[in-house]
């Protein structure tokens, strides 16, 4: 694979990840408290495959990015709220 032209030869020799491992892992990532877990020893441990290293830290982004969205929503109905009791 490609990066800045550069190649690097650690994904090119990552192995192909099964129907049936995929299928293991989005069950895994469905259960609660456990998928966090699990994404953190999927994106930082040695032993994982570089395609699912990736997915995983993708994965944890998205969960800090939703969370963040989540946390501002919650700020702004509590703004709008509180506007409206001080209002009246």
């Amino acid at each position: 694979m490609s990066i800045g032209g550069i190649m690097d030869e650690s994904n090119e020799e990552a192995e192909v990840i099964s129907t049936k491992d995929w299928l293991i892992t989005l069950i895994i990532s469905a259960i609660p408290v456990v998928n966090i877990i699990m994404f953190f020893i999927w994106a930082f441990g040695d032993q994982t495959n570089p395609n699912k290293a990736n997915w995983a830290k993708a994965s944890l982004l998205w969960m800090v990015i939703v969370t963040g969205l989540v946390i501002l929503l919650y700020v702004l109905i509590a703004v709008v709220i509180f506007g409206i009791a001080a209002s009246n």
